[in-house]
């Protein structure tokens, strides 16, 4: 028996699997607000609008990606899934189990099948442990024996490209960002879960060590069957790594749909600005103007209608008192899942002058 299967084989026990067909992950409706202040003589609560009924669904074994600009919910989203927060409202559905439902030892359960790996590598590591100190301790926890944890753990740091015997008894701040990031996800990988969510796990390294880390990401999901939730700011690493994305706006999901199909036919005006400002390679098409203009509205009060109105080239009188819902995109026949989009250009019965216009396609470089 090789190193990495003896890793992939020993038991943290998973009670079930998913049917084929049915999604590990669905989340319906989900919403958190935080508060912020209280006025106690009107009555008068106001809060951060954070994750305003955001829904999808994962299939096992892909990735959804989820981008969005910074305050758009992303991070948000992710802790809810994770049960780092709870959501004030809406529906976590977990290999066909709701979330909610799991107390005390199921929670727990839960916990070895979900892990997630944070955009701060050193943050994310106790100081005072060793690299492998670090991977076992959470198996330990779980009831596997100290020896059989300590020599997963050094197998995992092997399989991340972490020589034990070089970095076994390191402490993080012996360790470059790139390494510490490893570390990181060998230790996800130590309770042996089915699905990890990688909150801008690549965003804070240098692109030659990122693009080390994506393909390991790559490797390892085909290697263990894992099924991620990727978030990041970079479209250029969703595109290589995502088999769907879904663009947020302001805490709701404006677009979503095969990778593919959303870069290369994007319906909401908001994807499309964020695809227009993705650096190009090819000096013809240098950007010469903003893609989009204006801050993001107040997420303490976000605007009646679409959210995106008051910045969108293309927002009419409807937009202003109607709150668009996500709809199937119309166009050429899509393979896979659907490609929806929240926009009234999309639904020939809005009333919006130019819905179902003529849209100019987008093309975005492949990462090498």
């Amino acid at each position: 028996m090789t190193a990495d299967t003896s890793v992939h084989d020993t038991a943290v026990h998973h009670p079930r699997r998913v049917s084929q067909g049915q999604p590990l992950l669905v989340v319906r409706d989900l919403k958190k607000h935080f508060p912020i202040s209280h006025n106690w003589l009107t009555g008068e609560r106001k809060a951060v609008h954070a994750v305003d009924g955001v829904s999808f669904s994962v299939q096992p074994g892909r990735t959804l990606g989820i981008v969005g600009e910074s305050g758009c919910g992303k991070s948000t989203t992710a802790r809810l899934v994770a049960r780092l927060v709870q959501p004030d409202a809406g529906e976590l559905i977990f290999d066909g189990e709701g979330v909610d439902e799991f107390r005390g030892l199921q929670l727990k359960a839960f916990r070895r099948e979900l892990q997630m790996v944070f955009q701060d590598s050193f943050a994310s590591l106790n100081p005072r442990l060793t690299i492998t100190e670090t991977v076992a301790y959470g198996p330990q926890v779980h009831g596997v024996p100290a020896a059989q944890a300590e020599r997963e753990a050094r197998e995992l740091l092997a399989r991340v490209g972490l020589e034990p015997a070089l970095f076994g008894n390191r402490y993080p701040h012996e360790l470059s960002g790139g390494q510490r990031q490893r570390v990181n996800i060998a230790r996800a990988l130590a309770y042996k879960p089915r699905m990890v969510i990688l909150d801008e796990a690549v965003a804070a390294l240098d692109k030659s060590v990122q693009a080390q880390v994506l393909n390991l990401l790559q490797e390892l999901k085909a290697e263990r069957g894992l099924t991620y939730l990727f978030i990041s700011h970079d479209l250029h690493v969703v595109h290589y790594l995502s088999d769907e994305v879904m663009v947020m706006y302001l805490g709701q999901v404006v677009e979503q749909g095969p990778v593919e199909q959303v870069y290369g036919h994007p319906a909401h005006p908001y994807t499309r600005a964020l695809l227009s400002a993705v650096p190009s390679m090819d000096p013809d098409r240098r950007t010469q103007a903003p893609s989009l203009g204006g801050d993001p509205p107040n997420p303490i009060s976000p605007p009646a209608g679409c959210r995106f109105r008051d910045r969108c080239p293309q927002a009419d009188a409807v937009c202003a008192t109607q709150t668009p819902a996500l709809r199937a995109v119309i166009g050429p026949t899509w393979h896979g899942s659907p490609h929806v989009a929240a926009c009234h250009l999309n639904d020939i019965g809005s009333g919006h002058l130019q819905a179902l216009g003529a849209r100019a396609p987008v093309t975005l470089e492949t990462p090498a």
